[in-house]
């Protein structure tokens, strides 16, 4: 079954609010086995919203709104469906009653405008909103099916999950649609997609491959849709072969990232983390320890953006600070092995580099970052040189650095430690 989201408000034209609804709207239908086919935002205007509205019915079986249903002059949405569907409009009394008591109960005068939300087409289906003065409305026509629902996230999300998901499961019937993700990260997308090019041809025809990439990794979601049988299994194979084909790039799936990852080896191994960082901040540190179980592994970390505090706690060189820089292989080690012995722990990282968007050089371009790792068996560096923009050389400096603890920890067979 097909569908479509229209969300409805000049404040998501002009970037006042990011709209959140349509992503969660398209979750839930998906898991629900339907298919999304399209995601539009409109002015509130009668000719936008007519226009999408027809546009979305011409292609589609079933077309979920949200917005303009408030009681101010600027929420056309009633009226404009009440035009498009036919009809006169009315007063439901369960809705007049309750936001009567709601209203009063809050000190809110009841007036016109807050009893004129109890009016609604005669031709739709009240959808009642326990949460909110703004009911929600389902409509037909010619086969097809029309939801509107009102732009505040926590009362949609009420009305989908207790009135809309149900009806519409009970007008289309269940499709079954199934998607898995898994997350890489180490490779371009194009290096990504040249390396497992055998494995994607050999895929099954039920199951369609999808590249998703962002700044820090690629997702790889397999799809299966309108099927039954043994597909998600299939999946699970796929997936499984895939792995195998390039280990040390696989990272987890769904919301797996590198961060937890590497948590989860060390858990695994019960290894424990330092951490020192210059460039990223505190970036590095806050990334393992927004996660729940940090303290089983993540022992402590210094930000030691300055030279003397390089010098001084980390006890790096002042000669090597001074001759080869604060930004070098051999201060990067230092301060990896540094934070190490301070902290008493099995590994330890280190970052320092230029972020930007000033402190380059031709020797060192904005950009450039050090990434160390200390370990039980010794110390090594690696340099990066990132790009010119200052918060994505920090998120590729941090996602970096625990990725090459992740494969330490990934080729390390026993831990003598």
């Amino acid at each position: 079954m097909k569908t479509e989201i229209i969300t409805i408000g000049d404040e998501i034209l002009i970037g006042q609010i990011v709209d959140t609804n349509s992503a969660w709207i398209a979750e839930q239908l998906n898991a629900a086995g339907f298919t999304v086919m399209r995601k539009l935002s409109v002015g509130d205007t009668r000719e936008a919203i007519l226009d999408a509205l027809n546009g979305a019915l011409a292609s589609s079986d079933a077309v979920i709104l949200t917005g303009g249903l408030g009681p101010t002059k600027d929420d056309i949405t009633k009226t404009t469906l009440a035009e498009r569907f036919g009809g006169r409009m009315v007063r439901d009394e369960a809705t007049y009653i309750r936001n009567e008591r709601i209203l009063t109960a809050r000190g809110i005068d009841y007036n016109d405008l807050n009893k004129g939300q109890a009016m609604v087409p005669d031709t739709a289906v009240v959808l009642q909103n326990l949460h909110g003065t703004a009911p929600g409305m389902w409509f037909e026509t010619e086969g097809k099916v029309v939801v509107s629902l009102p732009g505040v996230p926590f009362e949609m999300k009420e009305l989908m999950s207790a009135e809309v998901l149900p009806r519409l499961l009970d007008r289309f019937g269940r499709h079954r649609i199934i998607h898995r993700t898994a997350i890489t990260f180490g490779l371009a997308e194009s290096v990504l997609a040249a390396t497992i090019a055998p494995w994607e041809e050999a895929l099954p025809p039920t199951l369609h491959l999808a590249y998703l990439p962002s700044p820090s990794q690629v997702r790889l979601r397999l799809s299966a849709y309108d099927v039954g049988g043994d597909e998600a299994q299939e999946i699970e194979r796929q997936f499984h072969r895939l792995e195998e084909l390039i280990p040390d790039y696989f990272i987890g799936y769904g919301d797996a990232t590198v961060f937890s990852a590497a948590a989860r080896l060390l858990i695994s191994h019960g290894a424990t983390l330092a951490i020192a960082e210059s460039c990223t901040g505190g970036a590095l540190s806050a990334a393992f320890t927004a996660m729940p179980g940090a303290s089983e592994y993540l022992m402590g970390s210094v930000v030691s953006y300055s030279n003397d505090v390089k010098s001084r706690v980390l006890r790096v060189s002042d000669h090597d600070l001074k001759h080869h820089g604060a930004v070098s292989e051999t201060v990067a080690c230092q301060m990896a092995e540094g934070v190490r012995r301070l902290c008493r722990t099995d590994y330890a990282l280190a970052t320092t580099g230029i972020a930007g968007p000033t402190g380059g050089s031709e020797e060192k371009p904005v950009g450039t970052v050090w990434i160390a790792l200390a370990t039980p068996d010794g110390v090594s560096a690696r340099r990066f040189v990132f790009g010119q923009l200052r918060a994505q050389n920090i998120e590729r400096a941090t996602a970096n650095a625990a990725n090459m603890l992740r494969i330490a920890l990934l080729h390390a067979d026993a831990l003598d430690i």
